[in-house]
């Protein structure tokens, strides 16, 4: 796949390097993000420069960007969101001066994702990330202080401490933002940058709610297609797009994941893909898994059909990994299984376009 790409956090921030992944066959893109801006701030061009020239030295492109976080006040609706979202339409405009063509975010209430084990162990001796109720029935700071412990001393992406130390005062404001009203601050929020992304040719792709249901009382708004049939209709713009992420939507079993695939790529409104496996454990539980269909719960070779047979030619990368032969960085952002996914992913994709020539 000619946009193969791999997610990396910078150089203060992740064990791998960008020779690393360059190493890796068949990868063209780093996705990327200034992960030390405050949500809310305008990204500078001179730190967008220079990203995409460390990305390039190493013989890579960055064209995704992942994530512009949204600010907790346009996701409430209070006043103050205007000035956010002008930042935001700003940020578009100076990504879209070096080359970004698709930013991937999510319009989450205060947890980007969650999982209740980071360190949960496999049969064969590898570990991986899973999520199970019974760990949710709680507060949310009992979930907060297990993640903070176990996160191998890296800042997660959605669970940075300046945020977290301020999850009792969210809650509070969030208390009266229902699903509805989610919804009504997400068109506001689109209604106001879809022209920005149109001028400056960029595009949204909205990441699903992970895991896919209302968790602490909180809205969840991208969970499955009727969802999706809602956002679309928001702003009736290819601009205004969805990263499908196999393995959050596949973390429902109701949710046919290539016929989701079928329907919106078909429609250009999915510029961006996160291809994942995991495995039910029963009860609505789960946990990740290799990318091998085998492994796991979902057909990844129906999957990549479904990419084949709608002629895609977006931007894809593997998500999450395991952490296998001794590795210990970023739970689910090891080097090792992900690059062993995009190996097997380029592998499917090759033989299905043989098979269909």
């Amino acid at each position: 796949m000619k946009n193969m790409g791999f997610r990396w956090y910078g150089d203060n921030n992740d064990s791998i390097k960008l020779s690393d992944i360059r190493q890796i066959p068949g990868t063209t893109q780093v996705v990327g993000a200034l992960f030390d801006i405050p949500v809310g701030e305008v990204w500078p061009k001179e730190r967008i420069a220079a990203l995409k020239q460390e990305v390039e030295d190493a013989g890579l492109k960055l064209e995704v960007i992942e994530s512009v976080n949204i600010h907790d006040d346009i996701k409430i609706g209070l006043p103050s969101r205007d000035k956010y979202i002008e930042n935001y339409k700003e940020t578009i405009k100076n990504l879209a001066a070096y080359g970004i063509k698709v930013i991937c975010y999510n319009f989450m209430p205060i947890f980007d994702w969650v999982r209740t084990d980071l360190h949960y162990p496999l049969p064969d001796g590898s570990t991986d990330m899973a999520f199970q109720h019974k760990y949710v029935e709680g507060s949310p700071e009992d979930i907060i202080k297990s993640v903070e412990k176990n996160s191998n001393g890296y800042v997660l992406p959605g669970w940075e401490p300046e945020r977290l130390a301020e999850v009792k005062r969210l809650f509070e404001a969030y208390k009266d933002v229902d699903e509805q009203k989610l919804r009504e601050n997400l068109k506001y929020f689109l209604d106001a940058i879809i022209p920005t992304c149109e001028k400056y040719d960029v595009r949204m792709a909205m990441h699903p709610d992970d895991p896919p249901m209302p968790l602490f009382g909180l809205p969840r708004i991208y969970k499955n297609r009727e969802d999706m049939l809602k956002i679309e209709q928001m702003h009736e713009s290819k601009y205004n797009g969805f990263t499908i992420c196999t393995g959050s939507l596949g973390e429902n079993p109701n949710n046919d994941v290539p016929a989701i695939i079928r329907e919106f790529v078909k429609k250009d409104r999915a510029p961006f893909i996160h291809a994942r496996n995991i495995k039910f454990m029963g009860n609505g539980d789960f946990h990740e898994s290799a990318h091998l269909s085998s492994e796991g719960s979902l057909d990844m070779y129906e999957i990549m059909k479904a990419l084949y047979d709608t002629g895609f030619d977006g931007y894809i990368r593997p998500d999450h990994g395991r952490d296998i032969w001794g590795e210990k960085g970023r739970p689910g952002y090891g080097l090792y299984d992900r690059a062993l996914g995009i190996t097997y992913l380029n592998g499917l994709w090759e033989a299905i376009t043989k098979e269909n020539k």
